[in-house]
């Protein structure tokens, strides 16, 4: 293992980072841990555990991407592959050597990533919703999330991270990896137990905010091939072209048929929204686990639509204004962290 490192990134944190930091000392690699500014004790519980710290400079604007290619800059020479691990993640036993194989075996491989999962899915639907959302397929993708395996050679070829990206600082990086013609893959193997503490609607409410702020920064930046375009363009069409469309065509109707017929219209248009909820839960019912909560995703994934385009909305206001990409937080301070049993 001399030749892989860990990086963890974090603010913060709390025990979700004593957790984080323990499950990345345990491999047996060398662990750095790059902090942004925490209030808590973040930087002196990393220290006292054995992992090398860097402290941002927080006077230069912040992302996860600048915190991650800081860490880049602390390898040693010789170091081949590194895992990027957020700090709110627990690595599980066993996956830096499966993700360190992956890449052995395959030479065309720059990036490997597997299923991460909730740490505490019951204790909110939107915990919930995120373990669905991780629940994504084995083999080739076009990008991965903060936890992955990377080559170091390849991460430096392509110039790391864009730290003006604060939200798709992943996929950003995964496109220009894949245009150089490597590839991206997500095995069948445990990866991470992320605590995603989302327990109010308003928090989650920020979250596709920020993921709406993200998708538009990288869409932006690549055009009509890259990455997000269609995502933008679908949640527009819902949060935007729908609402218009059901009540210009009820009008329409109404001022030429009559209210009955205008009404019909719009009792008509109206249902389109549940039935595309309707046919989510039904495409994530197996990853669900439970008709309950493949409806609430399916519920949870229309609403997300205005949220997301809020936060397009609040990138091309800052992209006028001359403003730098912003940071949109959700989350509050790490707590007390209990294991759960048979973790």
């Amino acid at each position: 293992m001399n030749d892989t490192a860990v990086i963890a990134i974090g603010r913060n944190e709390g025990e979700r980072l004593r957790l984080c930091l323990s499950s990345a000392l345990s491999c047996g690699c060398r662990v750095i841990y790059v902090d942004s500014k925490s209030t808590d004790d973040s930087v002196e519980m990393a220290r006292s555990m054995g992992a090398d710290v860097v402290e941002l400079d927080m006077s230069l604007p912040f992302s996860a991407a600048r915190a991650r290619n800081a860490g880049i800059e602390m390898l040693a020479p010789g170091t081949r592959f590194v895992q990027f691990v957020d700090g709110d993640c627990e690595i599980v036993a066993g996956w830096i050597e499966k993700a360190r194989n992956a890449l052995e075996s395959r030479s065309d491989v720059a990036v490997v990533c597997g299923r991460r999962r909730e740490r505490f899915p019951q204790k909110s639907v939107y915990n919930r919703m995120a373990d669905i959302e991780w629940d994504t397929a084995a083999g080739e993708a076009q990008s991965c999330g903060g936890d992955a395996m990377m080559r170091c050679d390849v991460f430096r070829e392509v110039g790391g991270f864009d730290s003006s990206v604060v939200a798709g600082e992943e996929p950003e990086l995964c496109q220009r990896i894949r245009a150089r013609g490597w590839k991206i893959l997500r095995i069948d193997a445990e990866m991470t137990l992320h605590d995603a503490a989302m327990l109010s609607f308003g928090q989650w409410w920020r979250r596709m905010v920020r993921g709406g702020y993200g998708a538009m920064d990288v869409a932006t930046r690549f055009g009509a091939q890259g990455l997000f375009v269609g995502h933008v363009k679908s949640t527009r069409a819902w949060a935007i072209g729908w609402p218009a469309v059901v009540v210009f065509s009820s009008l329409v109707i109404g001022l030429t048929l009559g209210l009955v017929w205008g009404a019909i219209t719009f009792a008509i248009l109206v249902l389109t929204l549940p039935l595309q909820m309707l046919r989510i839960a039904k495409r994530v019912r197996k990853q669900a686990g439970s008709s309950g909560d493949a409806i609430a995703y399916g519920i949870l994934t229309m609403l997300s639509k205005w949220a997301d385009v809020s936060g397009q909305l609040s990138y091309r206001r800052d992209r006028k204004a001359g403003r730098i990409a912003r940071m949109i937080e959700y989350k509050g301070n790490g707590g007390p962290v209990a294991r759960a049993a048979g973790m």
